[in-house]
């Protein structure tokens, strides 16, 4: 009895020995997109060491194969400007953003998932009010999608998903949450995703949800329609990968500086991307054609980074540089249209400081980030600004025309340093600093106002 007994203890503790092996080494990081967040490894009690798991998994069945999952975000944000817009813009005080959402994710089996989220973005105090569509939404429907999945094979799984719900491919250089600003992006979307081990293939077609000011009232853009398909795959080198993609928007209230008319655009990308050793890398060639009212669209960019990790020295030090180039039109008395479209940009270029975007411009960025703890970066780069063509003029973050450019106000944009301090306090809450000095360069100064700025943000993140 006593060798029987034995025996019995030895398998129990090697049970929970093997049972303990399924947890995590540590609680995994919130992803950019929450919805793909994956809590169902909770369900081995061993794996709750976080104080809010048991929000994160709440079982419905004694199996826990059906259960529910809780999430949410507060974020308070200050920002301030000195010479917003290098002067064109209204100047005022410091003023608050404030960002709360609360999710619930539902699985019944395998094979049946409802999602929903609620977001409300406040904005205090902005001389001038809030900015359309990134500061304010009181109160609305940020996602609520279904999905029904189902396996035809051991290392194959197909999910079919509908209802409005967020986006991002890649490093969301084009479609992206718009997390940086107050106020998500979302789109009501047909998708279905379809992956066979490490390979993944998404398709979709979609309405961008445009974002209104006050409780439950974002509706489907009626100019827009946005569709695509995008893949992504390891590749046989070691630490590389490739993604290939299609994107096509119709926009019937396009504009541009040659002027507004219906916008069908299609663009073909890749993106190869990776790390060997204490380098990393990332490529992303598009090209975009189609049509602009009467005329032809003929557009295209590359965006980059790469870096180098100095792993010998203290704080391991990252020297990265950031190359990007986005067209612009070769001659706005022409038809034919060569700028370039962000489709739907993740609003973080230049960090937060957004005086511009992408679209006709060439930028050159230096950044240099030392890891000072696990959970602390400090960072400093520069980016150095011109139009890409002089017959074009600067375009905001969105793609809205800031100020139209004749070959006369000169090529050169902005000199902009900027220093960022990113602190996570620990797993729920994080906290960043930003400051960012614009020194106005030719263009600025012809165009308009043409004043340095100063940019202050602050803000404190929880999540759960």
């Amino acid at each position: 009895m006593r060798k029987a007994g034995s025996a019995g203890l030895i398998v129990l503790a090697l049970a929970a020995i093997v049972q303990a092996s399924d947890c995590p080494p540590q609680p995994p990081a919130y992803k950019y997109l929450r919805a793909d967040e994956d809590y169902s490894y909770l369900r081995n009690p061993e794996c709750r060491v976080d104080a809010l798991d048991d929000l994160k998994f709440i079982p419905l069945d004694s199996r826990g194969q059906s259960y529910l999952s809780l999430g949410g975000e507060v974020r308070e944000d200050m920002e301030y400007f000195n010479n917003a817009s290098w002067g064109k813009g209204p100047q005022g005080p410091a003023y608050l953003l404030e960002r709360y959402m609360g999710s619930m994710d539902l699985h019944a089996g395998s094979h049946f998932r409802l999602y929903g989220q609620l977001k409300s973005g406040l904005e205090n105090g902005r001389t001038g009010g809030p900015r359309k569509p990134i500061d304010e939404d009181k109160l609305d429907i940020n996602q609520a999608f279904v999905d029904f999945s189902f396996a035809p094979a051991a290392d194959e799984k197909i999910t079919f998903r509908a209802g409005r719900q967020e986006m991002a491919y890649g490093v969301a250089r084009f479609v992206s949450v718009r997390d940086g600003p107050n106020v998500h992006q979302t789109f009501d979307a047909l998708k279905v995703i379809f992956t066979v081990r490490k390979l993944r293939i998404d398709a979709f077609v979609s309405k961008p949800v445009q974002t209104n000011f006050e409780e439950i009232d974002d509706y489907p853009d009626p100019p827009r329609t946005f569709w695509g398909l995008y893949g992504t795959s390891p590749l046989r080198w070691p630490g590389a990968h490739l993604d290939v993609y299609y994107f096509g928007l119709r926009n019937s209230k396009a504009k541009f500086q040659q002027g507004g008319a219906l916008e069908e655009r299609h663009s073909i990308g890749t993106r190869f991307w990776g790390n060997k050793g204490a380098w990393d890398y990332d490529v992303e060639p598009v090209l975009q054609f189609g049509s602009f009212g009467r005329g032809d669209i003929r557009a295209w960019a590359v965006e980059s980074e790469a870096g180098y990790k100095l792993r010998r020295l203290r704080y391991t030090p990252r020297l990265g540089f950031r190359p990007e180039i986005d067209s612009g039109d070769g001659n706005p008395a022409n038809r034919d249209l060569q700028t370039f479209n962000l489709l739907f940009a993740r609003g973080l270029y230049h960090q937060l400081v957004n005086l511009n975007g992408h679209q006709n411009a060439i930028s050159l960025a230096p950044v240099l980030t030392f890891y000072l703890s696990k959970r602390l970066t400090v960072s400093q780069d520069c980016s150095f600004l011109w139009r890409e063509n002089v017959n074009d003029g600067l375009y905001g973050v969105g793609g809205n025309l800031l100020r139209p450019g004749t070959p006369q106000q000169g090529r050169y944009i902005a000199t902009q340093p900027t220093s960022l301090v990113d602190w996570k306090l620990q797993r729920h809450v994080a906290v960043i600093l930003i400051y960012t000095h614009s020194f106005p360069g030719e263009f600025v100064r012809q165009s308009g106002p043409g004043r340095p700025v100063n940019y202050v943000n602050a803000w404190v993140d929880f999540k759960f």
